[in-house]
């Protein structure tokens, strides 16, 4: 069974004195969105209705609102004018027949400026299956490819990073050969300084999508402050020491329009780009329990967005991974679209050309993350949010829904493609709170 944990966060204008500033942070307007059911969810064929409030300056303000609505990040199918009065307002946003969410856009112009706003409503959330399914040899084809990547011996070198080393924690630039070929990733690793043979557990982190470089290695350095080993890599095979310059070159080259890297090779399940990558983030797990101060039990998988979705396959690929966390993970249903009506997830394939054929489909369900969750035996933590129009939270529940390991998950409604620092914290609070205990 999984255990939900929903943090509803109305906004309400009596609640900012407990900011530091206000919210949103340092904005002269807020908008504040009320539905009728406090957590944003209702039952097929039920109406919903939102109140919305707008205030600038923290004084309510009149004015005719622009709305529409549509399915989760599709096409809008309903629009309307309201006036707010004493700047509130009600919109009944009806219903749906099946299950899914819909999306409430706001605009209002005030003192010759537009300011806009959503939110989306779900419906029978718990019932939304993935339009992907399983290939029959889907196990198969993933053993197959990692017995091969198997055969090239684990080989890495491992660099002092000195720049990001504390009194308490120590950080090397990793380089992971692939293999023949000089396929490599990067990454880097942080460790507690005084660690010791046997003793700690290991924090697998992928990245989120696009060409750039690894984040401050110090953002999250309270996993090794508090005993966790933690690598946090790359997937193109770019040395994280290059200039945000010369990583934003290479994204304009190679990772544009239809032919970014989630795009190419889709015509062939062993050519897609994503291959290789899969198949990394199990040899980085490799890597990881060769140190000799890995505790020789817990093997932890965190990231968010395509870091969530790596993580996601990571747990399913491999059994050695017994805690997976992820944050609104991408690549998730990707397929989706192909069905009028239904939605897919990032990357959102609907929008480029010609990425939706009978062909390109069959090869998307073998790097799908809902046909990954079907496998993953790991304790998992997932995060997302309603109004992400990034990775929607329509994906999100079909992942959510299609794990059948210990589950756990935290919806927080009203975010966006985000986590706060809390959240993020916490999951590493809960991963130590999860480890197996000798």
């Amino acid at each position: 069974m999984g255990k939900r944990i929903i943090i509803i966060l109305l906004g309400l204008i009596s609640t900012c004195a407990i900011f530091a500033e206000n919210y949103p942070y340092r904005s002269d307007y807020l908008w504040v969105t009320v539905p009728d059911h406090a957590d944003w969810t209702y039952k097929t064929g039920e109406k919903a209705t939102v109140e919305i409030q707008f205030y600038k300056y923290g004084i309510p303000r009149d004015g005719l609102v622009c709305y529409t609505i549509a399915n989760d990040m599709l096409d809008d199918d309903d629009k309307g004018t309201v006036n707010l009065k004493g700047g509130r307002a009600k919109i009944n946003i009806g219903t749906r027949k099946t299950p899914g969410f819909r999306d409430l856009r706001l605009s209002i112009k005030i003192d010759g400026k537009e300011y806009t706003h959503h939110i989306k409503l779900g419906f029978s959330v718990d019932d939304i299956k993935p339009y992907t399914q399983e290939p029959k040899d889907f196990i198969r084809f993933w053993n197959d490819n990692m017995l091969h990547a198997a055969k090239y011996p684990l080989t890495y070198s491992k660099e002092p990073a000195k720049e990001y080393c504390t009194d308490k924690i120590d950080c090397y630039l990793i380089r992971l050969q692939l293999d023949n070929r000089g396929r490599c990733v990067y990454g880097y690793l942080t460790i507690p300084k005084d660690a010791k043979r046997n003793a700690h557990p290991i924090v697998f982190c992928p990245p989120g999508a696009g060409i750039k470089t690894i984040k401050e290695p110090l953002r999250h350095k309270y996993y090794a402050e508090n005993g966790f080993i933690r690598l946090e890599m790359e997937i193109h095979g770019l040395n994280p020491t290059m200039t945000t310059q010369q990583f934003q070159e290479i994204s304009n080259a190679f990772n544009y329009g239809d032919n970014g890297y989630l795009e190419n090779g889709l015509d062939n399940r062993d050519n897609y780009y994503m291959k290789h990558v899969y198949l990394a983030c199990v040899r980085c797990i490799d890597l990881l329990t060769s140190l000799p101060e890995w505790d020789g039990r817990n093997i932890a998988v965190q990231g968010g967005s395509q870091g969530g979705a790596l993580a996601i396959v990571t747990a399913g690929l491999d059994k050695r991974v017994n805690i997976c966390v992820a944050n609104h993970p991408a690549l998730s249903d990707m397929a989706g679209y192909a069905e009028k009506g239904r939605t897919g997830g990032y990357p959102h394939f609907n929008r480029m050309n010609n990425m939706l054929t009978k062909e390109k489909i069959q090869v998307m369900a073998y790097y799908d993350v809902v046909n990954f969750a079907r496998y993953v035996k790991a304790k998992t933590y997932l995060t997302w949010g309603y109004n992400d129009v990034t990775c929607p939270p329509t994906t999100s529940y079909a992942v959510w829904n299609t794990l059948k390991c210990e589950k756990e998950s935290l919806v927080t409604p009203i975010n966006e493609h985000w986590t706060s620092d809390d959240t993020e914290y916490g999951q590493m609070v809960w991963i130590k709170n999860n480890l197996i205990k000798q």
